[in-house]
């Protein structure tokens, strides 16, 4: 088998892959390697599918699709008309994809800009030391992300929660901002939100919920969490900026938190392992197969 026919398997079989992780509920158990997994799983889908249409266009060259693009400027004649148009097919997929990455990256920037100046007219720094707070009476609770991360309450949000569950939900957008689970989203929020995309979003941004919940537990106890959570499900609440990541969310998802708050199950140590190395096969095949000729 060719090269650029592997990397066409790998693509091809990276969609149901998807959409059998998109259903998984091991990851709940172990969400930072479900999070890795979701990262390979979309960066392997890229490369394979570019590796392939370019691999395919360059097969006259006899050298792969990295050596082949490296003798592309001499030997380009030798391609035929249909290689030529598959050639730029390939290329133009490459350059959507990063082209869809800057600009979702600078509308997000763009957006966060703007937030920040509305928030330095309007939030009050003085009434606590570890967050703005907005006087505004319905919950809010929200990070926005970057070099140096705002964590944002409103006055609706002090008033809902007594003094562990609010610790609970600083300590849940600390973990946002430490990690910068605004960066895992942007690839994925980058592409068009639907059918699968949209499913595959939504598992994301649910897992990296979860990890902020596991990173906010190493202060506060699940049950100070849990409460907070159900409380801003149930309590009329303002939703957070879209460049923001907040607390909580209406739905599914945060019952599913709370329930994994409270009934805590064993973290799989062979799963993640084998996630974690899945992942790394995942990334290295493509990239393996991009250099075989």
């Amino acid at each position: 088998m060719t090269a650029w026919a592997a990397l066409a398997l790998i693509a091809l079989a990276t969609v149901p892959a998807a959409g059998l992780l998109a259903k998984a509920r091991w990851t709940w158990r172990t969400p930072r390697a479900g999070i890795v997994l979701w990262q390979a799983l979309g960066l392997a889908w890229g490369l394979a599918t570019i590796g392939a249409l370019v691999g395919f266009a360059l097969e006259p060259l006899g050298r792969g699709v990295l050596h082949g693009l490296f003798l592309l400027p001499d030997d380009g004649s030798l391609l035929s008309l249909p290689r030529q148009l598959v050639l730029l097919a390939g290329m133009a997929f490459a350059g959507s994809l990063i082209g869809s990455l800057l600009l979702s990256g600078f509308r997000v920037l763009r957006a966060r800009a703007r937030h920040r100046a509305l928030l330095r007219l309007i939030a009050d720094r003085g009434m606590r030391a570890d967050a703005l707070v907005l006087d505004h009476p319905q919950a809010a609770a929200y990070c926005v992300p970057g070099v140096r991360s705002k964590i944002v309450i409103s006055k609706g949000t002090l008033e809902l929660l007594d003094d562990g569950e609010l610790e609970a939900v600083l300590a849940h957008e600390l973990a946002h901002a430490r990690e910068r689970h605004d960066l895992v989203l942007l690839p994925f929020t980058s592409l068009p939100r639907i059918g699968l995309v949209a499913r595959i979003l939504d598992s994301v941004a649910l897992l990296i919920e979860m990890r902020a919940d596991d990173r906010a537990l190493r202060h506060r106890s699940p049950k100070e969490l849990a409460k907070a959570l159900l409380r801003f499900a149930t309590a009329p609440s303002a939703s957070a900026p879209s460049c923001a990541l907040a607390v909580a969310h209406e739905g599914s998802a945060v019952m599913a938190r709370v329930q994994r708050l409270l009934n805590p199950a064993p973290r799989p140590l062979l799963a993640r392992s084998a996630a974690l190395l899945t992942s790394v096969l995942l990334v290295l095949t493509p990239l393996a197969l991009w250099s075989f000729h």
